[in-house]
């Protein structure tokens, strides 16, 4: 069972190959394969695949095994948010029913009882609510591909998830999409600006000016939460916004900035006159202020601003507008819905959203584009 040196590093990390090889079932020789990144990383990794291995056959794993190893490869092939959504999915609502089960003892009926039970379930973090069936289908995806890993391993011969099926509800209604129209940004905006000028005159500071940029930004460019809260002032060049990395703010400990969310979302986006405009005077409250660099946050400086604190300013400033309260996120939304409703092509809208393929922004956004449909008659009706 060894452990070898590969070349290449991860975060530091020096690059093993962890082998182990074992005897199935049926006598046949055969060999896994696994990377790790740190040499006691690999050492940990060598250790439970040689205990999930030490019963008299591989299907005496339990799942509780099977999650152990599961996590500890998959921590290097997904970025730290998405380990935190998968630990907790899998840990709230599959390993409190199957930890204990040998593999090879998930059947299809005990699945439909888990599905049953999950019915029953509620929102960790809303426990007066029951989950939502975008929910539950999302729980059912990490559990499938947890046992999917369990095939390719070869430990168990099938998935018998794809049998029971994922969770559906015929009766439960897609939620409508939530944007601002320019008409709806305008007031939003312009109270935004306001509240950020009383501030200035009742208490000298600047502060609140970074909301009133946070929401010009996600209006006119598109981008995640994360992607505007790591942004620094040496991310513009002219009148382009590099976009090269993100904040999380979830994480155990202190902010993390980590790349964006893909390769896809590494890109340049070319920004209005209006923002320009906005962040060149933004730039000027900065300097005015002992200590300034380009290494400073655009909304925050030092620190980023505070999700929740974002989300409060938010609310303020649709309330007092007089205009539906949307999500941040449906900032992103206003912005793709605008560029759709004026002919721009649904391509350039998945590069400036950063979409890892044109099938996710055609998914979302596809029935932004109705008036397609006539015009393309009236263009096939003038052949004759």
């Amino acid at each position: 069972m060894p452990i070898y040196k590969m070349d290449g590093k991860k975060d530091g990390l020096q690059k093993y190959r962890v082998r182990i090889n074992f005897t199935d079932s049926s006598g046949k020789s055969k060999q896994i394969d696994r990377v790790a990144y740190g040499k006691e990383v690999a050492k940990e990794l060598e250790r439970q695949l040689a205990y999930n291995l030490s019963d008299e056959t591989i299907k005496k794993i339990t799942l509780q095994q099977l999650y152990d190893e599961y996590i500890a490869v998959k921590k290097f092939e997904v970025r730290e948010n998405s380990m935190r959504t998968i630990i907790g999915r899998l840990e709230l609502y599959v390993l409190p029913k199957f930890k204990d089960y040998k593999l090879n003892k998930i059947t299809s009926s005990e699945l439909q009882k888990w599905k049953q039970y999950i019915e029953t379930c509620t929102n960790a973090k809303k426990p007066k609510e029951k989950l939502s069936s975008s929910m539950k289908q999302n729980i059912f995806g990490e559990f499938r591909a947890l046992m999917n890993y369990a095939v390719k391993m070869e430990y168990i011969p099938r998935n018998p998830l794809t049998v029971v099926g994922n969770f559906r509800n015929p009766y439960e209604n897609k939620k409508e999409m939530d944007f601002y129209t320019p008409e709806e940004f305008k007031k939003y905006i312009q109270v935004a600006k306001e509240q950020a000028e009383l501030s200035e005159q009742s208490t000298g500071s600047i502060y609140e000016w970074n909301f009133y940029v946070f929401f010009n930004i996600a209006f006119y460019t598109g981008m995640r939460k994360g992607e505007i809260n790591a942004l620094k002032w040496s991310d513009i060049d002219d009148n382009i916004i590099h976009v090269r990395r993100s904040i999380a703010q979830k994480l155990k400990g202190d902010d993390r900035e980590t790349p964006p969310k893909n390769k896809s979302s590494v890109r340049d986006l070319q920004m209005p006159f209006p923002l320009i405009n906005i962040l060149d005077e933004h730039q000027k409250r900065y300097k005015a202020i002992d200590g300034y660099s380009d290494n400073l946050r655009i909304c925050g400086g030092v620190k980023c601003l505070r999700d929740t604190t974002i989300e409060k300013r938010n609310e303020k400033f649709a309330d007092i507008a007089n205009v539906k309260k949307i999500r941040i996120h449906d900032f992103r939304h206003s912005h793709a819905s605008l560029l759709a409703n004026n002919g721009i092509n649904i391509q350039e809208i998945a590069r400036r959203l950063g979409h890892t393929n044109i099938e996710i922004t055609w998914n979302i956004y596809s029935h932004l584009y109705p008036y397609q449909e006539e015009k393309a008659v009236e263009i096939l009706n003038k052949i004759v």
